[in-house]
């Protein structure tokens, strides 16, 4: 009976056989925890405990699936009786059935995000709030959070802190915007999909013969990735096994150390206060610790790394499968050549170890980042495909403006036309687009010429020629500035820019990210020189980087096809996968971890274990790679290494010449408010001197050359490398960095260093 256990280590198989009373499974990353989930329910109902009496909960529908699956190779069809799935499918389950207990029917409309908007902006509307100011998706956020704290719009009309928060923001009314989008979901016979948990714990609130109902029925429960919970969601578990007299058969698997979606109302209190809750009642606790995934190296560094965050569980996670590769860090000047060292890894990584490009993974911290990364794997035709997200040109911001752009080149181009006449909204609607291009049809004409002669007694006269005149003189801007001064100005004259801005969500402030990027993309293009001949160097027109951005996005569905890619996606959607190599990029301080996670420690230890479950997706080769400079909001920002490297003990790295040479050597750190440097626990001291440093230079005596004298074939004098010879020069004229080497220098001979900030005399 008990075969299909010996498949699993000794902890694993204590976790699955130990059923009754509270269970706490810690599973650290790669440890085997779906296969003892799986296990245990089968060994549950192996016992003779009747399948419909098991709950299983997940968080995804592709989780619960596999789940599935796997059990019935084991115990066969009467795993189709567990009742496993996530929180809202099965929840909604139960809503079904008793709906009527809270006065909704059992045929309830659930409500998507584009419902919730909707009656969000009518609700808006009635109340003649400017909408401008009460942006929907903030809205739905902020009601989404309080339902999933178990606030109700009462709580949060009680609540002064909540309110104050509100006034600061402009929006002193959200409470009752609050209840009455409740009560008009309700009387439409509708929930969103916060309410599937919201509801569910209310009417076990209230009726508690019902909630005895499935006390009785669900003996036994399990629910998997439990950091990941939130206040709810563990109110609605407590609600089901922690009664006076229950036996608190639950069981619950995660790993602190991988708990990252605080931004969706996670809460990592729920698994650090679990052993807690349930102590009185005989828990038992199993540390699966033995990863399966990874190396040693890259094991040990993940372990050293979360050891910096305080509040977790602790655990020593290990590895069989020997040390392996070390750990390989690049350091770059710009974030373009971030992305050809990228670029030039992975070919290596082909070649010399033969990997698929379905073995190889590029995890970044926001998805604006995928842009340089996509346009050198494009580069070097290696076929990519971007997850968790769209590709970084098919983002609807991103074609919204290209759209714009396009006009200004051409104004005849009819689909750039229909996508932005009234994107941001300029009251022409889609009747009066239809009446268009039908008039263009019956006189031979295109939408802009008919545009250009509409009647002028048409109602939307006004708007037509607002639209027109931000159109031509956009037109003219092309003709006479370059790329990049055109697409600022266009950005900011068709509103685009304004119209993202005022979506303070996690999702709007990454879409306004991506405008960003896009314009970065274009400053890039108009300074760099390094793939270009001459006469493209001469042409940094508008005209042509749209022409270099349709032959690079056309090669998207191409790439596609094979269904050999290199995997893109951020760190977040990475969660759960594996691959046998990983590139974690753009690790500098302020963008991994994020500025807007700084400021509190509770913030920092998530980017930390953002950071974990970054590279704890390696099996076997893990890559660091950090760029010095880059461009953020059409400015060059130059960046310290992130401090998450630097708690990397130096014995997991392959060599950290990457950490002490190059542009570090010029690079002043931005003070802290505390003094210090800006990121006191990661600052890397260099290391002393050896015998072997360059000579001693008089700085009385040292005088810097202007850096535009500086040519290839130049010698010159550092005062800490001593006498060099530049070797190459490469990038834009405003960011020139120089390949020098340094006969005296006591690590690594050649360094790249930016111009713009060297301090070097031409000797010769």
């Amino acid at each position: 009976m008990s075969s299909y256990l010996d498949q699993l280590n000794p902890v694993q198989r204590q976790a699955a056989e130990n059923t009754d009373g509270p269970v706490l499974v810690v599973a650290g990353p790669g440890s085997g925890k779906t296969r003892v989930l799986t296990f245990r329910i089968a060994h549950l109902i192996e016992k003779g405990v009747p399948p419909w009496e098991i709950l299983s909960l997940t968080f995804t529908n592709k989780a619960a699936k596999e789940m599935q699956e796997r059990i019935e190779k084991v115990v066969g069809d009467k795993a189709r009786n567990v009742w496993s799935g996530t929180f809202h499918s099965i929840f909604a389950r139960i809503l079904r059935v008793e709906a009527d207990k809270i006065g909704y029917s059992p045929n309830f409309t659930i409500y998507d995000t584009e419902d919730t908007k909707s009656v969000l902006g009518a609700i808006i509307k009635e109340m003649n709030l400017d909408k401008t100011v009460y942006n929907v998706n903030t809205i739905r956020s902020r009601i989404s959070s309080a339902k999933s704290s178990l606030i109700t719009p009462r709580l949060y009309a009680e609540n002064e802190e909540l309110k104050m928060q509100d006034r600061q923001a402009k929006m002193p009314y959200i409470s009752e915007i609050y209840l009455k989008y409740g009560e008009r979901c309700k009387r439409a016979g509708a929930m969103d999909f916060d309410d599937l948990l919201y509801r569910l714990y209310e009417l076990w609130q209230k009726n508690p013969d019902v909630l005895e109902k499935y006390r009785k029925r669900f003996k036994y429960l399990m629910v998997d990735e439990f950091q990941d919970t939130n206040t709810l969601q563990y109110g609605i578990i407590r609600k089901l096994v922690h009664f006076e007299g229950s036996p608190r058969n639950i069981c619950v698997v995660g790993d602190d150390a991988q708990s990252i979606y605080a931004f969706r109302g996670a809460t990592i209190q729920n698994i650090l206060d679990f052993e807690k809750d349930f102590s009185p009642y005989g828990i038992k606790v199993f540390k699966l610790e033995e990863n399966y995934r990874s190396t040693e190296h890259i094991v040990q560094a993940a372990n050293e790394v979360i050891r910096f965050n305080k509040r977790q569980i602790q655990k020593k996670i290990w590895s069989s499968k020997g040390n392996g590769q070390k750990i390989k860090v690049i350091k770059t000047m710009s974030d373009a050549e971030e992305g050809k060292r990228v670029g030039d890894t992975i070919v290596e990584q082909r070649n010399r170890f033969h990997l698929s490009n379905s073995d190889i993974a590029v995890l970044y911290r926001t998805n604006a980042q995928s842009r340089v990364m996509e346009e050198y794997l494009r580069r070097y035709n290696i076929p990519y495909r971007v997850f968790g997200g769209l590709s970084f040109y098919q983002r609807k911001e991103v074609k919204d403006l290209i759209a714009y752009l396009r006009l200004a080149i051409n104004p005849r181009d009819e689909e750039a036309l229909r996508r932005v006449i009234n994107f941001p909204k300029r009251g022409i609607g889609d009747s009066t687009v239809d009446k268009i291009s039908e008039m263009g049809g019956q006189q031979n004409l295109t939408m802009w010429e008919v545009l250009l002669h509409v009647d002028a007694a048409t109602r939307t006269q006004k708007s037509i020629q607002e639209f027109i005149k931000i159109v031509q003189e956009s037109g003219q801007k092309a003709e006479t500035l370059n790329a990049y001064e055109a697409a600022m100005y266009i950005a900011k004259q068709s509103k685009l820019i304004e119209e993202y801005n005022q979506d303070k969500t996690v999702e709007g402030l990454g879409r306004l990210e991506n405008l960003n990027a896009l314009l970065d993309g274009i400053k890039s293009f108009v300074e760099d020189d390094e793939f270009e001949t001459a006469a493209e160097q001469q042409n940094k027109s508008l005209g042509s980087y749209l022409q270099n951005i349709a032959l690079l996005t056309d090669m998207d569905d191409e790439s596609k096809q094979t269904g050999d890619y290199v995997t893109l996606m951020s760190v977040h959607s990475a969660k759960g996968l594996e691959f046998k190599s990983v590139f974690v990029v753009g690790l500098e301080e302020k963008l991994f971890p994020s500025f807007m996670s700084m400021d509190t420690p509770d913030g920092l230890d998530e980017e930390r274990r953002l950071f974990y479950v970054a590279i704890t997706r390696a099996e076997q080769f893990l890559t660091l790679t950090f760029a010095m400079s880059r461009y953020k909001f059409g400015q060059m920002q130059y960046n310290e290494m992130s401090r998450f490297i630097e708690e990397i003990p130096r014995d997991h790295l392959e060599s950290t010449s990457a950490l002490r040479s190059g542009f570090s050597a010029d690079y002043e750190p931005t003070p802290s408010k505390s003094g210090g440097t800006s990121g006191v626990s990661g600052a890397f001291k260099p290391r002393p001197s050896s015998a072997n440093a360059a000579p001693k230079i008089d700085p009385a005596l040292f005088k810097p050359s202007p850096s535009e004298q500086i040519k290839i074939g130049s010698k010159v004098l550092h005062l800490k490398f001593g006498e060099g010879k530049v070797l190459n020069i490469d990038g834009g004229k405003d960011n020139r960095i120089a390949t020098i080497f340094f006969e005296a220098a006591d690590d690594e001979k050649e360094k790249r260093i930016m111009l713009k900030f060297a301090k070097l005399q031409i000797v010769e």
